[in-house]
């Protein structure tokens, strides 16, 4: 009887996950009469149409530029970021707390507000319109998020080892790529998924810095549906399915290293 209680809850957070995906997933099945007809029925007449409507209008385009996007933000976020993290990790200075309160603040930043900023700055640098603007654009978003998530991996490495690799003759740039990335590789494959599938659904930037709806990443490609005469139920529901592949992929390719990065993180 004590575990009924319990039971109860999982139960109620499953159906408050489940639902949604189950509606998402219906709803894609369904023709745009059956939606309107009966919103709510259980059976119907499943049709594969939207998902066709969907890749006409090239969705499979649409997932190599947030393969590209989500890649390349990912590869100089971490470019970036490692290092910086394991200075932050291993400095004594009294400016630390406060280069890390910074980056916490700047988390807090609306995206919204840094729109009008980055669009200018993009323009002068001529980066509007194509995958180098928008990679700029996320990296400038989620860099302060993954120096702060790595810093605690590379604080988990005892010292000891560099020091001992510092006795042997090993130069500062040695110590940190043959020993501490080595030693924090989970932890890092943990950002990187994280960083992917954080950008692979953004849509503001998206929207904003592509002037060529050619070059939609996924999630842009859902305003598409969206037009002045209606949306397109089954069909944004379609491409919202195949929008979370890319994401689902990732996370279930890297959900080993993301359980044992985020485990090795708390060591300290």
């Amino acid at each position: 009887m004590r575990s009924l209680p319990r039971r109860l809850v999982v139960l109620t957070l499953f159906l408050a996950y489940a639902l949604p995906v189950y509606w998402l997933l219906a709803t894609s099945l369904k023709s745009t009469q059956d939606i309107f007809a009966h919103p709510a029925a259980l059976a119907f007449r499943p049709s594969l149409s939207a998902y066709a409507t969907v890749l006409r209008q090239g969705i499979g385009h649409a997932a190599l530029s947030t393969f590209i996007v989500a890649g390349g933000t990912t590869a100089v976020c971490l470019l970036l970021a490692l290092p910086a993290a394991y200075g932050l990790s291993r400095s004594v200075s009294m400016l630390v707390p406060a280069l890390l309160a910074l980056l916490i603040v700047l988390q807090m930043v609306p995206q919204t507000s840094t729109l009008i900023p980055l669009f200018r700055v993009l323009g002068q640098w001529g980066l509007l319109g194509g995958y180098s603007g928008l990679i700029v654009a996320d990296t400038a978003m989620l860099l302060p998020f993954a120096v702060l998530v790595l810093r605690p991996f590379f604080r988990a490495v005892p010292r000891e080892i560099e020091e001992s690799a510092a006795v042997d003759g090993a130069s500062a740039v040695a110590i940190f790529v043959r020993i501490v990335l080595p030693v924090t590789r989970n932890g890092a494959m943990a950002v990187a998924t994280l960083l992917f599938i954080i950008t692979s659904g953004e849509f503001l930037y998206s929207i904003s810095f592509l002037s060529d709806p050619g070059k939609y990443t996924l999630s842009a490609t859902l305003a598409l549906q969206v037009t002045q005469y209606g949306i397109d139920w089954p069909a944004l529901m379609a491409a919202s399915v195949m929008a979370s592949v890319p994401a689902i992929a990732v996370f279930a390719l890297g959900q080993r290293s993301v359980v044992r990065g985020l485990s090795a993180g708390t060591g300290k």
